[in-house]
């Protein structure tokens, strides 16, 4: 493994920072430089990963300084915002109704209302906290009612008697006979 040049590294380090994995960067720098890197020489240069745990400051800062400039301009980035997508999805829906096409019309409002309910949204929504403390009580009460009578519910085991013949039954005399 040959030691990198800084333009190499910077290359690496950058990409990184900007999500890429690192068989997509070890590509690129082939590409780009004409220079074999394995995957587990371009994560030795995520600051995030294990294998980059002991990366020099100065490509810790420019790590960190890319990563901070890529998420601040994806933002800049029209599609990327909501209320834009929106705005779109409600321009081709009243396009799509205008010209009778109400299959594609019932498809760009789900779209939206997908979009409004966070369905495409990366974020975890966390549980009432209320909730599961009341579905936690109920269970421990079921538990407890069957701990005190654990035949409760139980259907009545029937008693069936074969062979033998009820005297008080005349039918029963006669079939015999």
């Amino acid at each position: 493994m040959a030691a990198l040049k800084n333009d190499v590294k910077a290359f690496i380090v950058q990409a990184l920072a900007c999500f890429d994995t690192p068989t997509l960067v070890s590509q690129s720098v082939k590409q780009e430089f004409d220079i074999d890197v394995t995957r587990q020489q371009v994560e030795q240069h995520d600051p995030t990963k294990r294998a980059g745990v002991n990366l020099a400051a100065k490509w810790r800062t420019l790590f960190e300084d890319t990563r901070k400039r890529f998420r601040e301009e994806t933002a800049e980035i029209p599609i990327a915002n909501r209320a834009y997508r929106l705005r779109a999805l409600g321009r081709m829906a009243e396009k799509a109704e205008n010209m009778k096409n109400m299959a594609l019309t019932a498809q760009l409002l789900e779209q939206a209302a997908k979009e409004v309910g966070d369905a495409y949204v990366n974020r975890r929504v966390e549980p009432d906290k209320s909730l599961d403390d009341e579905i936690k009580r109920l269970n421990i009460q079921k538990l407890q009612r069957e701990l005190e009578d654990p035949d409760k519910g139980l259907p009545e085991p029937k008693q069936v008697i074969i062979g033998v013949e009820d005297a008080s039954d005349p039918d029963a005399e006669q079939a015999s006979i």
